[in-house]
């Protein structure tokens, strides 16, 4: 252990990640700073028995069991509340840490008393970096950006992530990836957390903003190099993910920009996203995958009435 590392609380959501979760805890207990984790994993109602055996030498472990899936936001703001450190780590079950990540990104938070939230440089099996420092979206990014006009027109409309910059050095961003956010508990508490009408997705972004908005900086700490598989625990359910992830943009979208970004989010989602999403799955991915679009669809239209009468906050 690192005689500076003070304790740290690690939240791990877990929904049916299988032995990426394994992976996981085998390299907090083989990192620099194992002893002082206070790690908590909260099950979602996990049917494949990754909630199972999860204990490691020398690494202090509870398991926290839902009986149904009560989504990302609401289950970390559960393991926040298992806590007591002055700081908290948000990690996702795919990832692993390298042995000296944590300890990278605690010394970013603690050089400045102004910096809330720190992310870690994400790479894949390969070494490679993600690009996932992201801008604080306006209203129109949004609607831009489900209308893929960040893609059609990447001079005039920039992606939502930072893909201009190579995330080689350290520095103040506007957001950065849940898979790895580390938070002061204070200021964490101050928030109330995570929003929790965010089921899953853009809920990092949200408290990303509201950070800023509080006086706080968010930084992408370099040196902090955390393995990410990506979409780890979604990947086997294309329908449910694009139906969350449009659900929560237009979430956003009405919780920061009001009534017409939420309006501008969905029209754009049914009359362009959708669509054509549809047709390329039909031509790319067959009867399956246009199937799962098309469920999408149906619950965002079950939703939206919804999300069009109740009041933003």
């Amino acid at each position: 252990m690192n005689p500076l590392m003070s304790p740290l609380d690690v939240v791990i959501v877990n929904w049916n990640a299988g032995d990426q979760l394994a992976a996981c805890l085998s390299s907090l207990a083989a990192c620099d700073d194992a002893a002082a984790l206070r790690v908590v994993v909260v099950d979602n109602a996990s049917t494949d028995g990754s909630a199972q055996k999860l204990e490691r030498e020398g690494l202090h472990v509870t398991v926290l069991r839902n009986a149904q899936n009560l989504g990302f936001a609401r289950a970390c703001n559960q393991g926040a509340t298992l806590g007591s450190a002055e700081a908290i780590l948000f990690l996702n079950p795919d990832t692993e840490v390298s042995r000296d990540g944590i300890g990278e990104a605690r010394a970013v938070l603690e050089a400045d008393s102004r910096t809330g939230i720190v992310g870690a440089r994400l790479v894949d099996e390969a070494g490679h970096t993600h690009r996932t420092c992201a801008r604080t979206p306006t209203g129109f990014s949004l609607v831009a950006h489900t209308l893929f006009l960040d893609r059609l027109l990447p001079g005039r409309v920039p992606p939502h992530f930072r893909l201009d910059w190579d995330h080689a050095d350290t520095r103040a961003v506007d957001a950065v990836m849940g898979a790895f956010l580390m938070i002061r508990r204070p200021l964490f508490e101050r928030l109330g957390g995570f929003d929790e009408r965010f089921f899953v997705y853009w809920e990092d972004a949200d408290l990303c903003t509201r950070t800023g908005e509080a006086g706080f900086s968010v930084c992408h700490a370099a040196r902090a190099v955390i393995r990410h598989r990506g979409q780890g625990t979604t990947a086997a359910v294309k329908d449910r993910r694009l139906f969350y992830f449009l659900r929560a943009q237009a979430l956003y979208g009405q919780k920061h920009h009001g009534q017409v970004a939420l309006l501008g989010v969905l029209a754009a989602a049914f009359t362009v996203n959708l669509p054509v999403r549809l047709v390329r799955a039909l031509l790319r991915g067959g009867p399956g995958e246009a199937g799962a679009v098309l469920r999408a669809g149906r619950w965002l239209a079950a939703a939206a009435p919804k999300l069009l009468t109740r009041r933003p906050s």
